[in-house]
């Protein structure tokens, strides 16, 4: 086992994680009640105290924090440092409102660099691997975690970032990449055009460390097979720290979230109670150890559940499933919950016939919604004809009916005509929000 896997955290008895989280906890508490205005707002409405938190069982006490917080405080208010002592900043999208902005310390930025690195570690990776960074290194966090990860084992990081994708597969044979990371749509997308070159067998990629989307264990295998390695799920999101909150291991049997950095929590996202063990729900974190710009209970809006069961590689860290989506993805069509990761499981088991691109477009006509789903077709079933497209729109049709309980219209396009992503893909077009 690697020099760096660390006992002293990620095989502590459960006992010890709650007392080690109790006290980070309360010192964190007393902290952002001194230095963020807003949570001690928000503490003094609930009638709190800092003295009033003395472990991990009064965490439900304590107010949520919401990603409007970070926009409303733009961009440095939930600072909890001064910016003298901000190393990095980085920052979202601003695709949905105004983009939210975070900041490391020197501490907070080594906290992430071993996270990272432990999943490195976690899927068999030490100091001899070489690893390719395809996420974008800028404001983005996914690139510079795994950069900083991979130089933290001892690793060799080819911090080539995203896009130029022919580049990026011709810098993966001469550079011997061992470890790819980058979104679950463009180890597709790289798939598709490794293939294209005839290049496969002059790959010596062994890991995949695939996170920042939702993506199904279907299009794992798909990865897996088109790029020889074996694809592992990261998770994690700028407002916690990046990727490296949670992580799978060699099982792949959940993913072990970070619990000396970060406490999870599971509940009702229309009531915020915390649901019993084990139920699925809205998942919430708070940040025990971040210094620049902590977070107490934060709503993610992914929906999952946790497993406190001890792993089979002996890490005691509770894992989290994979999401099933997120709240504030979730389609409401004729009145049916729709959740495109539900479209995409059913698309990627239809097998040759179609390629895992797709797109799903919403609309309004006449105050009616309309629900329609592109696909593309394979080139074997572009030369099939006719026939066999009407065929194999139908199959999909009935099988979206019986998985969503609506059946939209799904129409078969040529192949290579929906836009690639070297970054997160996107899936939905919702043009009802644009009337």
């Amino acid at each position: 086992m690697s020099k760096m896997w660390q006992p002293e955290y990620e095989a502590m008895p459960r006992e010890e994680i709650k007392r080690d989280q109790s006290e980070k906890l309360c010192r964190q508490v007393k902290r952002m009640y001194e230095k963020v205005e807003l949570f001690r707002k928000r503490m003094d409405e609930k009638g709190l105290k800092p003295e009033d938190i003395k472990g991990v069982e009064d965490l439900h006490k304590l107010p949520f924090s919401y990603k409007q917080d970070l926009r409303d405080y733009y961009p440095y208010g939930l600072f909890a440092v001064p910016m003298s002592e901000i190393r990095r900043v980085h920052a979202s999208s601003g695709t949905t409102g105004k983009q939210i902005v975070v900041g490391y310390t020197d501490n907070d930025l080594t906290m992430w660099a071993d996270c990272f690195a432990r999943m490195l570690i976690a899927t068999g990776n030490d100091e001899n691997a070489f690893v390719q960074v395809s996420y974008g290194l800028g404001l983005f966090t996914g690139g510079f975690g795994a950069h900083d990860g991979a130089v933290r084992i001892g690793a060799t990081a080819i911090p080539i970032s995203a896009g130029n994708t022919q580049r990026q597969i011709q810098t993966m044979i001469d550079f011997g990449a061992t470890v790819l990371c980058c979104t679950p749509s463009y180890a597709m997308y790289l798939g598709e055009v490794i293939e294209e070159m005839g290049v496969k067998d002059q790959l010596k990629l062994k890991t995949g460390i695939f996170g920042a989307e939702p993506w199904t264990e279907e299009m794992r295998h798909q990865i897996e097979e088109k790029l020889g390695l074996k694809a592992c799920d990261i998770y994690g999101l700028s407002e916690i720290m990046g990727p490296g909150v949670s992580y799978e291991c060699e099982y792949q049997c959940g993913m072990h979230v970070c619990e000396d950095h970060f406490i999870p929590e599971i509940i009702d996202p229309d009531t915020g109670e915390v649901l019993p063990e084990g139920e699925q729900g809205e998942l919430v974190f708070t940040t025990i150890t971040k210094e620049g710009f902590p977070l107490i209970r934060y709503r993610t809006r992914d929906i999952c559940s946790l497993n406190y069961e001890p792993c089979k590689c002996g890490r005691t860290h509770v894992r989290m499933n994979k999401p099933q989506g997120r709240t504030d993805d979730m389609l409401i069509i004729r009145g049916v919950n729709v959740f495109p990761s539900q479209i995409e499981e059913v698309l990627l088991g239809v097998g040759g016939e179609i390629t895992p691109n797709y797109q799903i477009i919403v609309d309004r006509v006449n105050n009616n919604d309309t629900f329609e789903v592109e696909v593309e077709m394979s080139e074997e079933m572009f030369s099939d004809g006719v026939k066999g497209i009407e065929k194999t729109e139908r199959l999909i049709t009935e099988k979206l009916r019986s998985t969503l309980g609506i059946a939209p219209k799904v129409r078969l396009v040529n192949p290579k005509s929906i836009t690639r992503s070297e970054g997160k893909a996107k899936r939905v077009i919702d043009k009802r929000k644009l009337h």
